[in-house]
This record gives structure tokens, C-alpha cells and sequence, in this order.
């Protein structure tokens, strides 16, 4: 556990431990498929010690130094998506290509509850730091790694990127338009879900081990977690055999299971406005119809879902004509008082930064950043009554934490970390 006396720069709120302090994660994770679910574990009070070459200037992780930029700053420490996914760690240096480093990392091991990484298959073990290895210095460490396709297997030597994870599971496969050709889903959902799992698989690791002192290695493919995407997709095809995408829909937004019309997204006035509309049912079109008081809106064809579904083009048609003519705030406003389902289409700035709800929950907090000041990172989307999270750090320089965990935690001299670091070994 974290000592109040002798913790590292900007620690939050010693005296008020978080839910997983006491835990210390030795991190190799990068990117976000690993990065962000220790950045989970971080928040929630565990010591997430992570480590970096400082022969390449930490780019194992290719995101430190790359856009979106912290404001007008550049280079290794001011790759934005880099501090938003470490942020609350602590980061070291340690040139594992020396024999005294590797010395270094298994010491810290040997002090740790976990070990994480989300290299390619079989890296830790080429460096001598298998879970053999690991366990011959922590007999009850818990190892968890997250790679493409998983430790073993017939494509377990294969590396993977966001968009080979998103092809190979289907999901690409399912999204685009009819009669046009996948177009993937142009974000990484498929880490997102990747950095879920782990961060459960290192809970529930953590937990068997309280509960029996045994430790073990948690193989994770994010291939797999991308597959757990598909949902009702699946399910359908499995046991319906119907195809998993665009069937000749002309327009994607519209819900099929179950059948809703109208049920989609509508331009508004404005450039690039827009709101969404969701009527569930036969009685939410009387209310939306009240709603947009039209005469169209009152022809006894569309107060049965059938009647909507035989003439759904041109019904959107005419609420397109309605939305067209109202900011995309006042239609959602105007629906959702007559108890209608529909929400405006609002910009990551809307919503981050004009949206009360946001400000409200907290959900963007702001960190001290040693060379750049407060930074804005994205919080943990829960609340705790008892030991919430807190993020009272940004991301780690590189190197930043050196003497606190090699010298405090390991307990090296000032004097030897001296020597090291101008030996190239930290």
C-alpha cells in the first residue's frame, strides 16, 4: 500500500485510499487495448507502475508522442490520447536489453501483484520474463496479457492492429451501407472492449488469488473481444440463419428488431444539425403526431406500426421537412415533452463542455501534468459511495518515476540510480 510519507508527486488523496489500494501492477500495457485498463485499475487506487524503454524515448508505445497534441505542445510527453490513457500511473525507464535492468524489473516483480502486458504473443518470454519466469520470482503473481490473437493457437504468432482486430472479428464485415463495401467502423470499439475484459480478468485473478493464494496467467485475444460485438447479430444468424448485415436497408439507423417507424436520424436547421427519433410504438405516434401537429402527421394510415412500415420513405420524408425547420435542441425538446424517445445529435465539444449533465457527473476531470500544467482526461464513467475514483495525476513523463520506485520502493541509492541512468540502463 501506498505510504502517505512517501508517495510519489500529486498522488491523490493518501489518506483516503481508493477501492484497489494495496495493489501494485507491474505495467508493460500500451495503447489503449492494454493501456486503458490499468488506467481503470489506477483510478480505482491501485499502484499501476509502468514501464518504458528510454532508448527510443519510450515509442513502444507509439501514441506518447503522436496527435492529437496537448494544446501547442509537441513531442514524446505530449501525445494527448497517450496522457488521457495513462493518466493516475506512475512510469519508470528500464533498458531491458541490459542484464542490470532486467535485474531491476525482477526485483520490482518480486514486489508486485500483477504483471500486464498487450505485446505481440511471446515477447515477455523472449526477454526472460515469462510466466515461468514470473512465477519463480512471485509464486502467486498474476499474469495477464492481451494480444491479438491470443498466446497459443494457429495465428498466435500473427500481430495485430485496431483494424485487422475489427476485420478478422466481422465487424467490418457488418458495417457500411447496402450494396457498397465495408466500411469498417472508423474508431476502436474493439480495444475499448479489449481494455474491459482485461481490467475484469485482472479483478477476478486478483480476487481467485485472495481467496486461495494461487496466482496465474490470464491469456486475453482482442480478436475474440471484438467478437463479443456482434450480439444479437449472431444470435440471429445462429439460430435463424439470416445474414449478419445490410440486407437492402436503405438507411441504417432504422430498427428492424423490433420494428419501430419512425426510427432514425433527421437533419435540422443549421449546418451538420441533427436529432434522433425513436417511436417505439402505435401510442408514441400519437404523441409524436400531436407533437409536430401536421396535417400529415394525423392520416388514420399511420396510426398502426403496418401503416408506417408500407410508407416509411415517405413519412421520413416529411419529418425531414419538420426537422429542417427547428434547431436540433428545440425538436428533441419539443418531442421529449409529449413523451416521445429523441435526443440531439450533439459534438464531442456540446457534449463534453455545454452539456450540465456532463459537468455534473464529472466525468472530465483535470490533472496536474509535471511539464505541461493541468491536462483534461476522461474519468471513470461509475461512482462509488464508499472509495470512489480519483485521477490526481496526469500521464507520467518518461522516466518520471524513477526514484520513487527504484529508490523508495526498491530501495536503490540516489547515488546508483545516478550511476545507471548515465550507464543507459534506466
Amino acid at each position: 500500500m501506498i505510504d502517505p510519507d512517501h508517495c510519489p508527486p500529486n498522488w491523490p488523496n493518501p489518506d483516503e485510499p481508493g477501492a484497489l489500494a494495496g495493489i501494485r501492477i507491474c505495467d508493460f500495457t500500451g495503447q489503449l487495448a492494454g493501456a486503458g485498463a490499468t488506467k481503470i485499475l489506477a483510478a480505482l487506487g491501485a499502484e499501476v507502475i509502468r514501464i518504458e524503454d528510454p532508448a527510443n524515448e519510450g515509442r513502444w508505445d507509439i501514441l506518447r508522442g503522436t496527435q492529437p497534441f496537448i494544446g501547442e505542445h509537441r513531442g514524446i510527453e505530449a501525445g494527448g490520447s497517450f496522457n488521457n490513457h495513462n493518466a493516475a500511473k506512475l512510469g519508470i525507464t528500464l533498458n531491458l536489453r541490459d542484464d542490470r535492468a532486467k535485474e531491476l524489473l525482477a526485483e520490482l516483480i518480486a514486489v508486485s501483484d500483477a504483471v500486464t502486458e498487450n505485446f505481440a504473443a511471446g515477447v515477455l518470454e523472449r526477454l526472460g520474463f515469462g510466466y515461468e519466469a514470473q512465477r519463480a520470482l512471485k509464486p502467486d503473481i498474476v499474469y495477464v496479457s492481451n494480444c491479438g490473437f491470443g498466446a497459443d493457437g494457429p495465428y498466435a504468432g500473427f500481430r495485430s492492429w485496431g483494424p485487422i482486430a475489427q476485420a478478422v472479428s466481422g465487424l467490418t464485415f457488418q458495417s457500411g451501407l447496402p450494396d457498397l463495401p465495408p466500411a469498417g467502423w472508423g474508431y476502436s470499439f474493439m480495444d475499448h472492449t479489449g481494455a474491459y475484459y482485461m481490467a475484469m480478468a485482472i479483478l477476478m485473478a486478483l480476487y481467485h488469488r485472495r481467496r486461495t493464494g494461487e496466482g496465474q496467467w490470464v491469456d486475453l485475444a482482442c480478436i475474440e473481444a471484438a467478437g463479443t460485438l456482434h450480439g444479437a447479430a449472431s444470435l440471429d444468424f445462429t439460430v435463424n440463419g439470416r445474414p449478419a448485415r445490410r440486407d437492402g436497408m436503405p438507411d441504417s439507423n432504422r430498427s428492424r428488431s423490433p420494428a419501430m417507424v419512425p426510427h432514425g436520424v433527421w437533419a435540422c436547421r443549421g449546418e451538420d444539425e441533427w436529432v434522433t427519433i425513436a417511436v417505439r410504438d402505435d401510442d408514441d405516434w400519437q404523441r409524436f403526431a400531436a407533437a409536430v401537429d401536421r396535417p400529415w402527421a394525423t392520416d388514420e394510415r399511420w396510426h398502426r406500426l403496418a401503416g408506417r412500415l408500407a410508407e416509411e420513405d415517405r413519412l421520413e420524408r416529411l419529418i425531414g421537412e419538420w426537422t429542417a425547420q427547428r434547431g436540433k435542441a428545440e425538436a428533441a425538446e419539443l418531442l421529449v415533452a409529449a413523451g416521445v424517445p429523441a435526443a440531439p445529435v450533439l459534438r464531442p465539444s456540446e457534449r463534453i463542455d455545454g452539456d450540465p449533465r456532463t459537468s455534473d457527473w464529472g466525468m472530465w476531470v483535470t490533472a496536474p501534468h509535471s511539464s505541461f500544467g493541468d491536462t483534461r482526461v476522461e474519468g471513470l464513467p461509475m461512482r462509488l459511495s464508499e472509495n470512489d475514483w480519483a485521477i490526481g495525476r496526469a500521464a507520467p513523463c518518461l522516466g518520471e518515476d524513477n526514484h520513487y520506485v527504484l529508490g523508495e520502493v526498491l530501495g536503490h541509492s540516489a547515488d546508483e540510480l545516478a550511476e545507471l541512468a548515465a550507464a543507459g540502463v534506466i
